[in-house]
């Protein structure tokens, strides 16, 4: 049985598909697929995210991080295995991504104010702060990141985005591509967290972490 979650996600990519269809077909020389609505139908007009969907927030994102991800989708390094739900409706929406225009969105998103996002995940914050300490040689004591070692900010993100996204290492999900060495980094890292219980708790210490 089809829920309302994949429904939505369903929605997302045929109305992604029906605007670039009519564009082709009314337009004298083909165009890329992207303008603002493609980012914010599913991301919201602040770029706070969308729980409904799982899409994160980008507000505040590193730039550098954000072109990764978008190039990653865009070679079919992410968002192509069966069962990562979420990376499947947004792996179209980069496919036909120019490099000018994933800087276009760049710097579209880096001039969206960041606010904080709504907690909504709860567990052991002591526990998830000793989880927390393999996390931190990469992503940073405090989760502000590591572009040197290409790790993004932690705090501050939707935590049921980062709950979605350390379920998908685990499972071998995300970062199985042979060309995403640090998704393979990832998946070492997230299998240490073992199972759900370990998730709720590093993501909730992550919630204790600044998030200004």
């Amino acid at each position: 049985m089809i829920g309302k979650r994949e429904v939505i996600v369903l929605f997302a990519a045929l109305s992604f598909y029906s605007v670039k269809v009519y564009a082709a077909e009314n337009s004298p020389e083909p165009r890329e697929p992207y303008n603002d609505r493609y980012c914010t139908t599913c991301h919201g007009t602040d770029g706070r995210g969308n729980y409904g969907i799982k899409a994160p927030r980008l507000a505040g994102m590193e730039p550098w991080y954000l072109k990764r991800q978008l190039e990653n989708f865009r070679a079919g390094i992410r968002g192509t295995h069966s069962s990562d739900r979420e990376g499947i409706a947004m792996q179209p929406m980069a496919v036909k991504l120019s490099d000018s225009s994933i800087t276009d969105i760049i710097s579209w998103v880096g001039s969206w104010d960041y606010v904080a996002t709504e907690i909504t995940i709860e567990g052991s914050e002591s526990l998830g702060q000793q989880l927390y300490t393999q996390c931190a040689s990469c992503h940073g004591a405090n989760g502000e990141g590591n572009e040197a070692l290409g790790a993004p900010a932690l705090r501050g993100q939707n935590d049921w985005y980062l709950a979605t996204q350390l379920r998908n290492f685990i499972e071998g999900w995300r970062g199985s591509h042979p060309q995403d060495s640090f998704g393979q980094q990832m998946i070492l890292m997230a299998q240490s967290l073992q199972n759900d219980d370990g998730i709720m708790n590093v993501v909730s210490y992550i919630n204790t972490l600044s998030r200004d």
